[in-house]
């Protein structure tokens, strides 16, 4: 298996809903390259452009996306999801297709699979990478189906990763520490974030809204900030979320619009506010957190994931929750006097799980499995 001075060939391939499953895998490919591994990655044109941004040069292979459509409505959510499963569960196949002959041609050693549930093989170690052990469905009946479909192909990987904290003060809650965990060997890496906390103690920016997720509802959002940024007082920044457009224009004389930014800009630009408002998805929430950021989190109507996130960390108090139909001026306003308190991120342990993963893979693959 091993190569040129125990150097090994990984392919890491996100899931494609929305580009927070990509930009968490940013720190791992990372990781992985300064331990001297090589790493290829697949996905859909977006995910491939955003990561090449990242990192130019590397090695990519298209690989198409679930596309999943999520419903304006809630109540229609269950309905939905059961319509699009036939799709799902095809793609799933094509991938095990897919990877079969990429490791083949490719003499690939590894893989990392974030939630594409079909990158898993018996003749090489898999890893699967998720913060969603148990899924949140507003459907008993359905969500006891997505469970077991969810763990039956987990545990068709050798090894579990859970980009969480381990105790009981966390940030998945019950989706990361659910009552009954999958067969396989987990491992809680802790959390990802590409972001370092640079300690500006005076704040350029008064708000920074970061605009993500799937449509339609991250067009919806968008409309609802846009119309009322001319209501918010202080200086605004409104990133859309937009890869592969580089577009900058002034809305008002406080409020500037961008389309996208890279790692190291945005990276800036956090530090550089006071507040960050933004969906509760996953990603989000673990690189505002690491950075011990001020956030007021909007949770995508009909994700049940993200609505339990929201609940979870206002309930800690790491994060404000803003609900549907609350008033976007007057939330601002009351995050002003929110008594935050901020996890400890002081340990990133990305890098000792790598180095345990090269270590199983020098002396026995086999011993990644229980």
């Amino acid at each position: 298996m091993g190569k040129n001075n125990f150097t090994y060939k990984v392919l890491v391939a996100p899931l494609d809903w929305g580009l927070g499953h990509t930009t968490r895998c940013i720190p791992i490919i990372y990781a992985l390259q300064n331990a001297d591994l090589q790493v290829i990655i697949a996905g859909n044109p977006t995910q491939v452009q955003l990561l090449q941004k990242e990192f130019p040069g590397i090695l990519n292979f298209p690989l198409k996306g679930y596309n999943v459509h999520y419903s304006k409505k809630k109540s229609f959510l269950p309905i939905k999801i059961l319509a699009q499963t036939p799709k799902i569960l095809f793609r799933i196949y094509n991938e095990k297709k897919w990877l079969k002959k990429l490791i083949e041609e490719e003499k690939i050693d590894l893989v990392i699979s974030d939630n594409r549930y079909g990158l898993s093989n018996s003749i090489i170690p898999c890893i699967f990478i998720t913060h969603q052990l148990e899924i949140k469905i507003p459907s008993r009946f359905l969500q006891r189906i997505v469970q077991k479909i969810n763990y039956h192909f987990i545990n068709q990987f050798s090894l579990c990763w859970v980009p969480d904290f381990e105790g009981e003060k966390n940030i998945a809650g019950d989706l990361s520490h659910p009552k009954k965990i999958p067969r396989t060997s987990l491992r809680y890496i802790g959390p990802l974030s590409r972001f370092e906390n640079q300690g500006i103690a005076s704040f350029k920016i008064n708000w920074l809204f970061l605009i993500s997720g799937p449509e339609p509802q991250r067009g919806i959002l968008e409309k609802n900030i846009l119309a009322n940024v001319h209501k918010i007082p202080g200086k605004t920044i409104i990133l859309l979320g937009k890869p592969g457009k580089k577009n900058i224009y002034q809305l008002n004389e406080n409020c500037t619009v961008i389309n996208h930014l890279d790692t190291k800009d945005l990276e800036k630009i956090i530090n550089e506010s006071e507040f960050i408002i933004c969906r509760s998805g996953y990603t989000s929430l673990m690189e505002i957190l690491s950075l011990q950021k001020k956030s007021i989190i909007i949770s995508t109507p009909g994700q049940p994931e993200q609505e339990y996130l929201a609940q979870h960390l206002a309930a800690q108090k790491w994060c404000m929750e803003m609900k549907p139909g609350d008033d976007l001026p007057a939330t601002l306003e009351k995050a002003k006097t929110f008594e935050y308190i901020f996890p400890d991120f002081s340990e990133m342990p990305i890098k000792k799980h790598v180095e345990e993963l090269i270590t199983l893979l020098k002396n026995n693959p086999s011993l990644i499995q229980k």
